[in-house]
């Protein structure tokens, strides 16, 4: 979604005020937990739903949702 709105990582951070580090997090699909407001607030900077960026994967270990 960042590569279509022609974005980067540090933009993005920028956008939605969050660390770079965090925001890394997020990407490699680290992230244990992302709150509704973060959410909301990446959707807005890429101007899309948050169905376009996140994923739902069931694995071994149950399942989870992706960013």
């Amino acid at each position: 979604m960042m590569a279509r709105r022609k974005m980067s990582l540090n933009e993005l951070s920028e956008r939605v005020n969050i660390t770079l580090a965090n925001l890394s997090i997020l990407k490699t699909g680290k992230a244990k937990a992302i709150r509704f407001t973060t959410l909301n607030a990446i959707c807005e900077a890429l101007s899309c739903q948050p169905g376009d960026i996140l994923e739902f994967r069931e694995g071994d270990q149950g399942q989870e949702l992706t960013c």
